[in-house]
């Protein structure tokens, strides 16, 4: 992890050089005439420098370089936003004699963020960074002026550039080289402190995706800002990439935020990324001259939201809550004028978000790699609600968002979902009128909020695992999208038509499958799915030229309070132990699998305490799902007879399909090493740990495991398959319980089980834990050795599977060796190979074949092919 992540250090560096030698050299070559690199040429380099520098950034953001992230993804929106400049100038879609206009509010912006940056990091001591960020900023600076009077500080500017390059240089190839040689060879000065990195962490969360997303509100504010204070003539197209690149940046850091386990920071950075969205859709619209028309209702409600956020927010920290409320004041400033984003109170209030934004990042950079912390409020609220009679404040941990099947890396996005839901629905209570559709700032609300946002909740929720609400969040994205498109973008028209018509009721025929669904999960969902079917059907009567005066303006309310009423559940939810804001039970529960009933633990296989808890389960009596070095399996405890016996009946096998015996290590059979052949006890020695499954002679050791009459279901009367599994989470779980019964996680018949949400959907309820460690790392089953006749030098197959035959010939040929001096293995006869399309679709752990049924025939011609169990149970 160290190595990979000093790697990504020497990348983000270089990168950062990269950059800065091509601005060197272009602002050293270029005069006033003439630029020496083609403007099109230099925004196309910039943005691939720009796409590393981001890649490296959300590499690092979960590492303890965070600061380094921060400078990372703040050069590279730098460099993101003035090469989409420099591209539209190169293609005469900008005009280049306003160069400095498109330019001065962007780099204004990074120059403060980066002098930040570079302060705390020269207060830190970290001199790399420092040099880089403040290096960089005086650059930025130095173009301002260089914009602002011709061929004054374009030298500087390359001079800081060269600065930047040279120290860039040094460190990232001394990086490189540490990360090359493992350490051996490392330049002076270029070594990176671990350990004032492990003491610095802190536990701040994802702090870099804060710095960021901060320094994109402080771009969007000064951009805003700059025509009220006189520095640019009024916002233009040409501000459009700058504002496009912060929500673009703060969709990417929602996305971290999530993966960071905080829906409360996800959910305002995505709220942000809409408003920036929002603001280039505006000044896009005076590139073709129209004069956008901001109606009342969505601003208003996003106020509504951005209170709440910002009231629950607290619970982090008074500063952050406080800062919110900017949010707060500058939506209430847009629906207090018709003309938005172009008045001068909207921008007023943008002018107060910058100052507030650069404290905020100044703050949060600092305590993000100090010891010593600025205060910021954390804990009043806690304390607050610990007073409150009646509440009861649920603890910030990432089990909150564990999901019901499987783990997963990402927090629930239902908070924003629903949020999306709300502002799309109050955006289409707008009528048009006679004006222009593209006029009324409908559309970027509609297709960005209810679209684009509800889409990426719904992949989020996919992610983990969670089918319905990822199905009605992509679905309904779908439909805001196409429907603002469609009705609010200009492509609608006047037309009336059927063929308009059989597209919405496709989306109604899918969203009454929604509504039926939602009656298994509880009454919300089903409120929920139902008033958008209302819409839908508003939707379809005013493709048709059917619609009733006032019926669309009424279902949108209804399903935007509905939506409301979810927001608010689940952020109060996700905050309050007790009270909790009710959802309603199902509406119709099934009696059997799935209707309803409580799911089993499904918990990530990687933590200590989760196989601490499923081993728990299994010396209860529970049955459960776990993974190994092959495929996913369902296990016993072998001291439970009860639990052998419902994990036998629950596969509902034939006869000839026993259930094997598990070990952790060849130390459990210690107490019975006296009944085992010398042998067997050093093959099994060799072998093991490995996906090797021997079959060897029954016998009164057996009883030492407690099993009880639930051994007749291990094996057979005459042979039992035994195993030591090659995976760190299964002989944990097997030191925890002692040796267990292993039968495959799968009906008799079917295919192996793979991942973990299949254990649960195979098998239902009747599991009662799974550990949850993704896809098997192998779909290919054990190799299952014959060892009955082991006494005699002789070792036969009953399968080939991931372990090679060879290997296992060779494995116990050096352990023969040291009994009988010189003696080969020519292995028995009727040794079975199975074809490598059945090896594929043999069960993986299906002990069909690890029975070792068949095995008591002492005579090579008794068995045959068409005879032996592997062939006979047809595995």
């Amino acid at each position: 992890m160290a190595q990979s992540n000093s790697l990504h250090v020497s990348v983000g560096v270089l990168g950062i050089c990269g950059g800065s030698l091509l601005l060197l050299v272009n602002n050293y070559a270029s005069s006033s005439e003439k630029d020496f690199i083609p403007h099109t040429a230099l925004g196309i380099l910039l943005l691939i420098i720009a796409a590393l520098l981001a890649y490296t950034g959300v590499r690092c953001s979960l590492s303890s370089a965070q600061l380094f992230s921060s400078l990372c993804l703040t050069v590279s929106a730098l460099w993101c936003g003035s090469g989409l400049v420099y591209i539209l100038v190169g293609y005469r879609v900008l005009q280049p004699t306003k160069l400095r206009s498109f330019l001065v509010p962007g780099l204004a912006a990074f120059t403060l963020a980066l002098l930040i940056i570079g302060s705390v990091a020269l207060i830190v001591k970290k001199a790399v960074l420092s040099v880089i960020a403040i290096g960089i900023s005086l650059a930025c600076a130095h173009q301002i002026a260089g914009l602002s009077a011709a061929g004054f500080g374009q030298s500087a500017a390359a001079a800081n550039y060269l600065l930047v390059c040279l120290v860039g240089l040094y460190f990232g190839f001394g990086r490189l080289l540490s990360t090359i040689t493992h350490g051996k060879v490392e330049l002076p000065g270029t070594g990176l402190r671990r350990k004032a990195e492990l003491k610095t962490k802190q536990n701040q969360g994802c702090s870099s995706a804060v710095s960021v997303g901060l320094v994109m509100n402080l771009l969007s504010a000064s951009v805003l800002a700059c025509p009220l204070l006189g520095v640019v003539p009024h916002l233009s197209a040409g501000h459009v990439p700058w504002l496009w690149t912060a929500g673009v940046f703060q969709l990417g850091m929602c996305v971290v935020f999530y993966r960071a386990m905080d829906t409360l920071a996800a959910t305002f950075y995505g709220f942000a990324a809409l408003l920036k969205f929002a603001e280039g859709y505006s000044a896009l619209l005076s590139f073709y001259s129209i004069q956008p028309f901001s109606p009342v209702p969505f601003p208003v409600i996003f106020s509504v939201l951005f209170s709440i956020l910002a009231l629950f927010s607290c619970q982090k920290s008074l500063l952050e809550g406080l800062y919110q409320l900017f949010f707060t004041a500058y939506c209430i400033a847009i629906a207090a004028q018709p003309q938005g984003f172009f008045q001068g109170g909207t921008q007023g209030v943008q002018a107060a978000i910058f100052v507030a934004s650069a404290g905020m990042l100044l703050v949060t950079t600092f305590n993000m790699v100090s010891s010593t912390l600025i205060p910021t409020g954390q804990g009043y609220f806690k304390a607050l609600v610990t007073r409150m009679q009646g509440l009861t404040h649920r603890a910030h941990d990432k089990e909150l968002h564990t999901p019901h099947l499987g783990y997963s890396k990402y927090a629930d996005a239902e908070v924003l979902g629903h949020a999306c839901s709300v502002l799309a629905a109050f955006a289409v209570t707008a009528t048009v009128g006679d004006k222009n559709p593209l006029s009324v700032l409908v559309l970027p609300w509609v297709v960005v909020a209810g679209g684009a946002l509800q889409l990426l909740c719904g992949t989020v929720a996919f992610a983990r695992g969670k089918t319905f609400e990822s199905t009605v969040f992509i679905l309904y994205g779908v439909m805001w999208t196409v429907w603002g498109l469609t009705r609010y973008g200009g492509l609608y028209g006047e037309t009336r038509s059927f063929n308009l018509a059989v597209g919405i009721i496709s989306f109604m025929l899918f969203n009454c499958l929604v509504t039926t669904a939602a009656l298994f999960v509880n009454v919300a969902w089903f409120g929920y799915a139902l008033t958008f079917q209302l819409i839908l059907i508003s939707f379809l009567l005013d493709a048709v030229g059917a619609l009733p005066y006032g019926y669309d303006i009424g279902v949108t309310i209804i399903f935007g309070l509905v939506s409301f009423y979810c927001f608010l559940g689940h952020i109060f939810n996700s905050t309050f132990q007790s009270p909790q804001i009710p959802f309603g039970e199902p509406l119709v529960k099934l009696s059997g699998f799935g209707g309803g009933a409580h799911v089993c633990p499904h918990v990530p296989a990687r933590k200590a305490t989760s196989v601490q808890q499923i081993a728990e389960i299994m010396k209860n009596g529970g049955i459960c799902g776990m993974p190994t070095d092959t495929v996913y399996v369902l296990v016993a405890a072998c001291n439970r007879p009860n639990a052998v016996v419902k994990a036998y009946k629950v596969k509902k096998q034939a006869q000839d399909r026993p259930m094997s015996l598990w070990i952790s290590s060849i130390k459990q059979l210690e107490p019975v090493r006296h009944l085992l052949s010398p042998l067997l006890l050093d093959f099994m020695e060799a072998a093991w740990p490995s996906s090797i499954s021997m079959v060897i002679p029954r016998g009164p050791w057996m009883d030492t495991f407690g099993l009880g009459d639930a051994a007749k279901h291990i094996g057979t009367p005459q042979s039992i398959a035994i195993r030591n599994p090659d995976c760190a989470v299964a002989t944990h779980l097997i030191n925890l319980v002692g040796p267990i019964a292993v039968t495959s996680a799968n009906p008799t018949g079917e295919a192996d089980t793979t991942h973990h949400n299949q254990v649960y959907a195979k098998l239902g309820d009747k599991v009662d834990g799974v550990l949850c460690d993704g896809p098997s790392p192998e779909n290919i089953a054990s190799t299952v050795v014959d060892c009955t006749k082991i006494e005699t030098g002789h070792i036969g197959f009953f399968r080939v599977g991931l372990i090679p035959k060879s290997k296992v010939l060779q494995i116990f040929e050096e352990v023969q060796r040291r009994h009988l001096q010189g003696q080969t293995n020519p292995a028995f006869e009727y040794d079975v190979h199975l074809p490598d399309t059945q090896l594929d679709l043999s069960s993986g752990e299906d002990n069909t074949t690890e029975s070792g049924r068949g095995t008591g025939s002492s005579s090579p011609s008794t068995v045959s092919p068409e005879q032996s169990p592997v062939l006979r149970n047809g595995s």
